[in-house]
């Protein structure tokens, strides 16, 4: 962006949010070679092959001693401060009605926004689950100056920002004739915990795993039983999937090299059998912190827009990624009832469809048992 003349405003969000750390000068190149096939750059090549039957785990059963031993252990690494949350809260603005999805109401009972739904479950567990947000620039502003005295210890990990190209690899103008920013993806989420000391910090207090999930899924809540059983699979992160529904389509894994990693639908080749999977990837994972540090080669994704009825193209990482470089667990959990850990909404219709399941999940979270008090410091 070196010859780029930038609006004083537009440059200080771009220093801001680290614009400097997204590889433009490389990708536009990148796109413009790809020509009229720009998902070619993340396409995924090589053999590969659909999940074997029986590839993922199943928590045990509801009231078995295996249950009863892991909530234990869980509870007890929890209270220790073994486990951080990551919630994902950037993105745009611009598919909830055009507000900031973290702090839209939820129209239930309680007049609950995501964001207090979301802080509430990790503050159940007595300060010693401390909570990121993920933010971006179009949301970080208004979720810092709203939660003023939050009930956790926060921090935040924005995603950083780039600027939109047209197809050809151009920089796109808006219609008004400015330059359109946009963030770069949740795969920012390695980089950008380090980036904003959050990493050095939860390291230092003894964290050992982040549960990262969206904002907008009020069923991934802080589990003990589902983290002693990402402890116990000795891998670096632990994917939870559910049950495919019609109209779902989303990451799976795929065996690539001999090995499961998790991909996204639209970055398989053509005629791969993903539908006949029966599961698909929640965005919920529980991550290592030791998976979280190092040179990492994200793949760079294309992503068509329209702005200002004009088509554009953005580049973005993905979070899942991670499978590709790291040992991978993959979790079927449930996706029905009040147990269950995927309640998706995504759009502002989806309040009044799902009107029933929000409210009797959030009661259900709200009626547990508490925590055990924490052990007193030495």
């Amino acid at each position: 962006m070196q010859h780029l003349a930038i609006p004083d405003e537009l440059a200080r969000v771009l220093a801001r949010f680290h614009s400097d750390r997204i590889p433009m000068a490389d990708l536009r190149a990148r796109l413009r070679a790809a020509g009229n096939d720009p998902e070619s750059l993340h396409r995924i090549r090589g053999p590969l092959a659909p999940p074997p039957d029986g590839c993922e785990t199943r928590g045990p059963s509801p009231g078995s001693d295996e249950e009863a031993a892991l909530r234990v252990a869980g509870t007890e690494a929890l209270l220790r401060g073994e486990l951080a949350v990551v919630i994902l809260a950037g993105g745009m603005a611009t598919r909830f009605g055009s507000v900031v999805k973290a702090l839209a109401p939820l129209h239930t009972s309680g007049g609950e926004r995501f964001i207090d739904v979301k802080l509430a479950d990790a503050a159940r567990w007595h300060g010693r689950v401390p909570v990121a947000l993920m933010t971006s620039f179009a949301t970080h502003d208004l979720i810092e100056g709203t939660l003023i005295d939050p009930p956790v210890p926060l921090a935040y990990a924005p995603q950083f920002v780039s600027l939109r190209l047209t197809p050809e690899g151009e920089w796109f103008r808006t219609a008004d004739g400015e330059l359109s920013a946009y963030a770069t993806g949740h795969g920012d989420l390695p980089e950008a915990l380090r980036v904003s000391g959050v990493l050095g910090a939860w390291r230092a207090a003894g964290v050992r795993t982040v549960l990262v999930s969206n904002v907008d899924n009020l069923g991934a809540t802080v589990d003990p039983v589902l983290y002693a059983l990402h402890r116990r699979g000795h891998a670096a992160v632990s994917v939870e999937l559910v049950e495919k529904l019609a109209g779902d389509r989303g990451g799976l894994p795929v065996l690539r090299d001999g090995r499961l990693v998790l991909a996204e639908a639209f970055r398989l080749p053509a005629g791969f059998p993903d539908g006949a999977f029966p599961l698909f990837n929640t965005n919920t994972l529980w991550i290592d912190l030791d998976a979280l540090d190092g040179p990492m080669p994200w793949t760079w994704c294309v992503a068509r827009k329209t702005v200002d009825g004009r088509p554009a193209v953005q580049f973005e990482r993905l979070v899942g990624e991670l499978t590709w470089w790291h040992p991978t667990q993959y979790v079927h959990v449930p996706r029905e009832g009040t147990s269950s850990r995927f309640l998706p909404i995504k759009e502002f219709d989806d309040l009044a469809r799902h009107h029933e399941a929000l409210e009797a999940m959030i009661r259900a979270q709200t009626l547990r048992p508490p925590v055990p008090a924490a052990p007193a410091a030495p």
